[in-house]
C-alpha cells in the first residue's frame, strides 16, 4: 500500500470525520435519493402553483418551464441554514455542516445552491466525495 492510499483509506480521513455511523462522510446512494426527494418535491409545488401543459412547447412554457429549478433553490436556501439540511437530506439522515463542524451561516447556502443547480460542480468530486459546490462552500454533507 502507498503512503497517499494509507493516508486515504475512507472518504472523510482527510478531513478529520469517522470511517462509518453518524459524523461520517454521506455517501452517493444517499445524496442522489436526497436529490431525487427535493427535486420532486420542488416539482409537484410548481405543478401546484404554475399548472402543468404535458403538450406545451418549451417556447410556449415562457419562465415557468424554469419553475421546478427555483423552487429547488429557493428549499435550500431557506432550509440548508435553518433545518441543516434539506428535506431529502434529513429524510435520508443526512445534514450539511462546516469542514470543521458547525452551522453552516448564511452565505454558503446560497453559494452552494447557485453550485448545485449549475450541475457541473456537483459531479465533480474529489477523493472525500466532496462536490465542486461543496468544497468551494467549505462544507461537507456527512451522515446524522
Amino acid at each position: 500500500m502507498t503512503d497517499a492510499a494509507a493516508e486515504n483509506s475512507y472518504p472523510g480521513e482527510r478531513l478529520g470525520l469517522p470511517s462509518a455511523g453518524s459524523g461520517s462522510i454521506a455517501r452517493p446512494g444517499r445524496r442522489i435519493g436526497a436529490l431525487a426527494i427535493d427535486y420532486a418535491a420542488s416539482t409537484v409545488i410548481a405543478m401546484a402553483f404554475f399548472g402543468y401543459d404535458q403538450f406545451a412547447l418549451p417556447a410556449e412554457a415562457g419562465w415557468t418551464q424554469f419553475a421546478p429549478m427555483m423552487i429547488f433553490a429557493a428549499l435550500n436556501i431557506l432550509f440548508l441554514p435553518t433545518l441543516g439540511g434539506t428535506p431529502g437530506h434529513r429524510m435520508l439522515g443526512m445534514r450539511l455542516q462546516l469542514v470543521g463542524g458547525g452551522w453552516v451561516g448564511l452565505w454558503r447556502p446560497i453559494v452552494r445552491t447557485v453550485l448545485l443547480c449549475l450541475v457541473i460542480p456537483a459531479v465533480i468530486w474529489d477523493a472525500d466525495q466532496r462536490g465542486l459546490h461543496d468544497k468551494v462552500a467549505g462544507t461537507v454533507l456527512v451522515r446524522g
